[in-house]
């Protein structure tokens, strides 16, 4: 996103209630995201070719993103030519802080 980009008006979008308030504009949409999702489920797939994948998580901040991507790794594995072995680990993590 460059710098004097404006966004999108936050009227376009359902957002929850108890947002409203804090948000003025939508920079990136959430359609958007999913497709970017996709297409790295689908970049994984294609350079791990037929080796196994090892799936880590870290805990707190990453989950959802890591469902989603996990969820488009496993439906790409169903339906394509080969079947990828996926291990999925998660890890907490200390805070920088």
């Amino acid at each position: 996103i460059r710098d004097e980009e404006s966004g999108y008006n936050k009227n376009l979008f359902c957002i929850p209630k108890h947002y409203e308030e804090d948000l003025e504009r939508v920079f990136i949409p959430h359609g958007l995201i999913l497709d970017r999702t996709e297409r790295l489920a689908r970049d994984i797939m294609q350079d791990m070719g037929s080796h196994h994948i090892v799936a880590l998580c870290v805990l707190k901040g990453g989950y959802k993103f890591f469902a989603d991507l996990l969820d488009h790794i496993k439906a790409l594995n169903q339906n394509g030519d080969k079947s990828v072995p996926i291990t999925v680990d998660f890890v907490r993590v200390k805070s920088y802080c």
